[in-house]
């Protein structure tokens, strides 16, 4: 597959811890350095044997910087041997970070340390475990090529933009599947102890039966990255990518796809029906922000009668919340206060645990052990639902499972270069064109 040709030509149209956003201060560093030193990894990881495990990372923004870490950190023997990513200051400003906290467990000689929009094939080469962790348009691609190469892989959320990368997705982690590959989400709450405790009592009938589901991510408002003369526009949306939909799949992909996944996942991962929604951009107005909107509100129907009401925002100055509430014949439960309320009264006492800290060493043991793991079908399914509430909102129209797992549309560019044109240009005005409710549909 070349850079040109992700598509082909036919289909082309045009209070949770904060995910990986980490602060490379030095006190910042020095803080994570010492609490490495003073984890108890004997609980979380088992090592069998003391064969090094080669790790590949491409993507060194803050997200694909702190998984490297978390994966150091998970298995002292583990070394991190290649790094890729399209520019260089993100990717010296991610080797000097990690170099700083593991010393000579980061072996990455300049030539390992690859750039450009080929660098991924380098890194899978050099791999026994590669960690993506880029805009989101390229992780099916990706993803699919490190399962070809006989690589297990952690890939970051959200998995796919639209409906043929979600297809990608399932066909890479059936691939795993048969070729013994483990494959990793970074829906890191399904790795999280007090909501794993939690979530077996929902299913093992402590609320009853659900009737009703309540998902919320609202908070502050979304950083944007100052453009730069010299960058073409290319390079300008790579590096402002949560602002573009083409890269990021809007506030729903971003962070609501999140809960949308606990929700999935207390429904057993079944699909749901369809899905109706409304949104727009209010705050967030200007170029600056490129086509992105600021909030969203989705109703996800299901067969058994459930129905699930999904609501994000970012705006500043708006009251802030993130909660999974489900509601059920029998009684509730707060998923993120670990609490269920009702015929069953029952509080999660465990200790409290780093959930990306634990997705990666739940990766790693898997592959000493020869146990695989693979969350491809929740992954492509929470993917999936998180692009219908995107594009519900974007129509105005009521989005069927079937219509959106058969759907085409594709939103990519010709050919991927910094001196190609991106899928979506600014006019004159420098404004970026929107989608309209009632008029834009999806195909």
């Amino acid at each position: 597959m070349d850079s040109a040709g992700i598509y082909p030509a036919k289909t082309r149209r045009k209070s949770a811890i904060n995910r990986r956003e980490y602060l490379w201060s030095g006190a910042v560093a020095t803080a994570i350095a010492a609490d490495f030193r003073a984890l108890p990894l004997g609980r979380a990881v088992h090592v069998q044997g003391t064969d090094v495990i080669k790790i590949g990372l491409v993507g060194c923004g803050g997200r694909g910087t702190g998984a490297a870490v978390d994966a150091l950190r998970a298995d002292p023997h583990t070394k991190l041997v290649a790094l890729g990513d399209i520019f260089p200051d993100k990717l010296q400003a991610s080797l000097k970070n990690l170099q700083t906290l593991f010393g000579n467990r980061v072996d990455v000689p300049e030539e390992r340390a690859f750039l450009g929009f080929e660098a991924y094939r380098h890194v899978i080469e050099c791999s026994d475990v590669v960690l993506l962790a880029l805009p989101t348009f390229f992780h099916p691609h990706y993803l699919k090529a490190a399962v070809e190469a006989g690589k297990h892989v952690f890939c970051e959320k959200i998995h796919a933009v639209d409906a043929p990368g979600v297809r990608m997705v399932l066909e890479a982690a059936e691939l795993a599947r048969k070729k013994g590959l483990s494959v990793v989400s970074g829906l890191a709450w399904r790795y999280d102890t007090g909501v794993q405790e939690t979530m077996k009592r929902v299913h093992d009938g402590a609320i009853g039966q659900i009737v009703a589901i309540e998902e919320i991510c609202n908070t502050g408002s979304l950083r944007a990255v100052p453009r730069r003369a010299e960058w073409t526009e290319m390079e300008y949306q790579l590096r402002d990518w949560y602002n573009f939909f083409w890269l990021a799949c809007d506030l729903p992909g971003l962070n609501m796809v999140h809960n949308l996944d606990k929700a999935a996942w207390a429904m057993h991962d079944e699909p749901p029906l369809r899905c109706w929604g409304m949104g727009g951009r209010q705050s967030r107005v200007g170029p600056q922000y490129g086509d992105a909107w600021d909030h969203f509100a989705a109703v996800f129907e299901y067969a058994d009668g459930v129905k699930l009401f999904a609501y994000c925002r970012q705006q500043d100055g708006t009251a802030t919340e993130i909660a999974d509430r489900f509601y059920g014949t029998e009684g509730r439960c707060n998923l993120l206060q670990n609490r269920i309320l009702g015929k069953v009264n029952w509080q999660y006492q465990g200790p409290p645990c780093n959930r990306f800290l634990q997705e990666q060493a739940a990766l790693l043991q898997s592959i000493r052990t020869g146990k695989p793991i693979n969350n491809g079908l929740y992954m492509a399914r929470s993917s999936m639902m998180a692009i219908m509430m995107t594009w519900a909102g974007y129509t105005g129209q009521v989005i069927t499972w079937q219509e959106a797992m058969a759907s085409n549309r594709v939103i990519a560019p010709e050919r991927l270069a910094l001196d190609a044109d991106p899928p979506t240009k600014p006019d004159p005005s420098g404004n970026y064109p929107m989608p309209t409710p009632g008029i834009t549909r999806f195909e």
